[in-house]
């Protein structure tokens, strides 16, 4: 009994409670969980826009001069030529187009040169025949003068008569007469031969100087002519080619105030087309006659800036200021401020820029005035010194965060 009570108690399942975990474990796994967060959510949250940045600058200029009388006029070339041909003929090629910059004596078309090419052979094989027909009397003339120092030698021995002399002498000067003439011949076969190749050559159409072919009248096979001889289906010109660097303006101005302009005088332009580009210029000259009609004078005014955007016949508008500075000296520099025009934006139909405030950004409305050279003048809103943002990215908003482009 004792002995099964033994047994019994060894099968018995021991029922104590198991150790208690540490609870560092459970704060060590919410840490790393915590830092997994924190690291998704870094790498997974936008990045701030990396712009680049330019520094506004600050330029003084002169402060504008008083107007004393304002007109209208139109841009002008004083050089500019109807390019034409020396001759009549047929068209074979023209080599401009419109808008085509071409340089002095560069060919501009070529007309038919069969006939002139016909008449410069033969006058070259006159030429030719002339000089051999000069060979031919030099021998004859070297023949006579050997003939005529026999006769003298043997009329001094008495052995020919002085008739014959006479004649030896009389042949040698004729030879003499006639090699005179032949080369007289050889000479105007010469000068027409170079006639003749000046022919040629006029069918070639040169440029007569620099400049832009603004019109072009011809096309091949048409008839050309300088003098427009041949009707009305006869062209009198290649072309219209105008030299882009004496474009000016001329105005015509009121007799009653052409007492306020007189040469040299400053002048502000102004293109119809670009209305805030003012464009220095100067009075070249008064045109001493008055237009009877119109009551007007015309005043030449020089354009001091070359550019392509002046073209002929462009309407102008022109400010003839007065030349002499404020008394007091008041106001002699205005200063500006100009950035890069690719700094500048569009918000809600507004002009603005975008201040760099350490990494942030501040919008800010400008007021722009005039555009050159990549640059604008910025006319209010920004003061020298200033960091703006260049290319500012799609959606940039006043206080959003940004990246310097340091390279």
């Amino acid at each position: 009994m004792n002995d099964t009570s033994a047994l019994l108690g060894q099968l018995k399942i021991d029922r104590e409670p198991p150790p208690a975990r540490s609870p560092w474990l459970w704060i060590a796994l919410l840490g790393l969980a915590l830092a997994a967060a924190l690291a998704g959510w870094w790498l997974s949250r936008p990045q701030a826009p990396l712009v680049r940045t330019a520094t506004v600058s600050v330029l003084s200029r002169p402060a504008a001069a008083a107007s004393v009388l304002d007109g209208s006029g139109y841009v002008v070339a004083r050089r500019q030529a109807t390019v034409s041909s020396k001759v009549t003929g047929k068209v074979l090629e023209v080599l401009i187009e419109e808008g085509q910059r071409v340089e002095a004596g560069q060919v501009l078309a070529r007309i038919d040169d069969s006939n002139a090419g016909a008449a410069l052979s033969l006058a070259r094989s006159q030429l030719e025949a002339a000089r051999a027909q000069l060979a031919e009397v030099q021998v004859q003339l070297a023949e006579a003068e050997r003939t005529l120092g026999r006769n003298r030698e043997l009329a001094g021995r008495g052995l020919v008569s002085q008739a014959a002399l006479d004649a030896a002498q009389a042949s040698r000067d004729a030879l003499r007469a006639r090699l005179a003439s032949t080369e007289r011949q050889v000479d105007v076969a010469a000068a027409s031969l170079e006639v003749q190749q000046r022919q040629v050559e006029d069918t070639v159409v040169r440029a007569p100087f620099a400049g832009v072919i603004t019109v072009k009248n011809a096309q091949p096979g048409e008839m050309i002519s300088p003098l427009s001889a041949g009707g009305d289906g006869t062209r009198t010109g290649i072309g219209t080619l105008v030299d882009m660097d004496s474009l000016e303006v001329e105005v015509d101005v009121n007799e009653n105030f052409i007492n306020r302009v007189q040469p040299g005088q400053p002048v502000t332009a102004t293109l119809n087309a670009y209305a805030d580009w003012k464009i220095p210029a100067e009075v070249i000259a008064v045109i001493p006659a008055a237009d009877r009609s119109k009551a007007t004078v015309k005043v030449r005014v020089g354009l001091k800036s070359r550019d392509p955007r002046i073209l002929p016949d462009m309407g102008v508008r022109v400010s003839f200021l007065a030349e002499a500075a404020p008394a007091d000296g008041a106001a002699s520099a205005k200063p500006a401020a100009s950035l890069p025009e690719v700094a500048l934006g569009q918000d809600g139909g507004q002009d603005v820029v975008w201040i760099v405030r350490g990494e942030i950004v501040e919008r800010r409305a400008v007021k722009v005035g005039a555009r050159q050279g990549g640059q604008v003048e910025i006319a209010a809103g920004l003061a020298g010194g200033e960091t703006v943002v260049m290319d500012p990215p799609p959606g940039l908003a006043d206080g959003a965060a940004i990246r310097l482009n340091t390279d």
